[in-house]
């Protein structure tokens, strides 16, 4: 898989299967888990991250195997990827999908990868580990940093 000319994507159905994945910018926001509120219906985002969420890169140890592994795992779709709310405005799939440019800093647009570390839009240092997160107390960690 190699770049690709993100300036002429107008839908996410322009992109290929292979292109997909280099839309992610790494930021690790999908991998954080979430608080639904069942009277509001609204999903909130927590600092707590998935145990797979490799917390210096912002990805996932088990991508290929991420629904076996961890089945409450979203899977970020063409069909999905507007009902997502709590996507960041940065978030690539969104951003298309809403027909907006993406970031001046995004991996397509700037040629580096590690941008998105540098410039604190991923979770790096500010995620919590799953195995030092009081579970049974999600809401505690709901977070509006992203």
């Amino acid at each position: 898989m190699g770049w690709f000319n993100v300036e002429s994507i107008h839908t996410l159905d322009e992109i290929s299967l292979d292109q997909w994945d280099l839309l992610c910018d790494g930021c690790g926001i999908c991998c954080l888990y979430k608080v639904n509120d069942e009277h509001t219906s609204s999903t909130y985002l927590t600092r707590v991250a998935c145990r797979y969420l490799d917390m210096e890169q912002c990805t996932c140890r088990l991508y290929a195997q991420r629904q076996t592994y961890m089945p409450t795992c979203v899977k970020i779709t063409r069909k999905n990827v507007l009902e997502l709310d709590w996507l960041p405005e940065t978030c690539a799939y969104r951003r298309i999908a809403e027909n907006k440019p993406l970031p001046w800093w995004h991996p397509l647009r700037g040629g580096r990868r590690g941008l998105v570390h540098e410039l604190g839009i991923s979770v790096r240092h500010m995620a919590v580990a799953e195995k030092h997160a009081d579970m049974n107390n999600l809401a505690r960690y709901i977070t509006e940093n992203w």
